[in-house]
């Protein structure tokens, strides 16, 4: 089965009707619509020779006091067809035997990353080590950046581009303790903003209808919620992606799969070996759902429920389990999807208003099973109900859309990268104000 049936078989009827003349994939869009993206004024006037001077290594970071030089052009910056720099080690279990060779940053970026007189650029700046151990569930903000540096969606003329991005990572400034607070983060992304719409003409053509932001981490909601023209307008690309939350709005803004860095799992355990009918592992303390759910199956031995870290490995719960839950946390959003999807087990979604990534696309119907919170205590039945035929073929379809929950540094044909950026390029023209 080619890639093209397969989006075809997981698109439900209604949703293509929807669609109307909407391509089904990347693939398939006109070469005339394909998406180029700046990375804004790149890496935001890359910072804008801004992060050279961001705060000018100014120790009262909490005042958020800029200096930022006049700025340059940003066509500099960015160039295609040489070969990566080599500050971006890659794992070989990740690795990419048919990868062609990515576009780079000019030694201009390079330099200023390890500049003195740039403290905060590696806000800014790719992460040197995506698959950090440390950054797990942030691990799809910050490999975002990095694949989109290696794409072919890169323009060095602004005029030709169709969205541009702003490259800041909530996950880093989270964790800057210069930093830290949601009021000082929510100041700093205001600032940085405010300078880029008074010098760059491309914010004020669109009111910032064309620029995006990615991030993982719960704070970027209110990262945006001192600048209108932001929140309002600009589209989150958020693994928070909650149409019950306030700033998100879901014909705008894109959910984001949550994914951890995980190494390739060569062999899927096959369905007959898989001979537990469900598994949970994680921290109760901060949802009440999850706290019913161990009430109810603790001591049921018919499955693998557990507050907490399980008797065995935690990958090893996923591998001999038929289903696995995704249940509500603090966030709608966890990475035990991809998690389950990773591992060959069906997703069980316990998590009311969670837009789903690329629900527009995929039929989540067709390879998961999702059950509204308030009838948790009738989930244990509704699994068992579903017949091995029809739970085959849900494992079949969830075998064919793994790629498209999967990261590479150099993005490959239907992964995540791409999937993001086909769901960007369908809102490139959205919410563009009237003229």
């Amino acid at each position: 089965m080619n890639a093209s049936s397969v989006f075809s078989m997981l698109v439900s009827p209604e949703q293509e009707e929807r669609t109307h003349r909407r391509p089904k994939h990347p693939s398939s869009r006109p070469h005339a619509l394909h998406l180029r993206l700046l990375l804004l004024a790149v890496l935001m006037a890359a910072l804008m020779v801004a992060i050279a001077s961001f705060f000018r290594g100014s120790a009262h970071i909490n005042t958020l006091k800029f200096d930022i030089d006049s700025s340059e052009n940003s066509s500099k910056f960015l160039v295609k067809g040489k070969p990566a720099p080599p500050q971006f080690p890659f794992p070989s279990s990740f690795s990419s035997a048919d990868a062609a060779p990515p576009p780079s940053i000019t030694k201009t970026i390079a330099n200023k990353s390890h500049s003195k007189s740039s403290p905060f650029s590696p806000i800014f700046l790719p992460h040197p080590d995506p698959f950090h151990t440390g950054l797990g569930n942030y691990f799809s903000e910050h490999m975002f950046k990095v694949a989109l540096l290696r794409s072919s969606l890169i323009t060095r003329h602004p005029e030709e581009a169709h969205l541009f991005f702003l490259p800041f990572s909530i996950n880093l400034l989270r964790n800057d303790p210069r930093v830290y607070s949601e009021a000082s983060i929510s100041e700093f992304v205001t600032q940085y903003t405010t300078r880029v719409r008074r010098d760059f003409k491309f914010w004020n053509a669109s009111a910032g209808a064309d620029h995006f932001y990615v991030y993982c981490h719960s704070v970027g909601r209110e990262a945006a919620s001192k600048l209108h023209d932001l929140y309002n307008n600009a589209i989150q690309v958020t693994c928070s992606s909650s149409y019950f939350q306030r700033y998100y709005v879901s014909h705008k803004d894109v959910g984001l799969p949550q994914v951890w860095p995980r190494p390739h799992e060569k062999a899927l355990t096959p369905p007959d070996a898989r001979h537990k009918l469900v598994y949970f592992s994680g921290r109760i303390q901060n949802s009440r759902i999850r706290q019913e759910l161990i009430a109810l199956w603790g001591n049921d031995s018919y499955v693998d429920v557990f507050s907490g870290s399980p008797p065995f490995s935690y990958e090893e719960g996923f591998r001999r389990s038929k289903y696995c839950l995704h249940v509500k946390g603090y966030e709608v959003n966890t990475a035990r999807v991809s998690d389950a999807i990773h591992y060959g087990c069906i997703p069980v979604i316990i998590s009311n208003y969670y837009e789903l990534p690329f629900a527009n696309v995929l039929d989540w119907s067709k390879f998961s099973v999702i059950i509204n919170q308030r009838e948790i205590a009738l989930t244990k039945n509704k699994l068992l109900s579903i017949t091995t035929p029809k739970y085959l073929n849900m494992f079949r379809n969830l075998c064919q859309v793994r790629k498209h929950f999967c990261w590479n540094k150099t993005p490959r044909g239907f992964d995540s990268f791409h999937m993001t950026a086909y769901q960007l390029w369908l809102r490139r023209n959205i919410n563009r104000p009237f003229r």
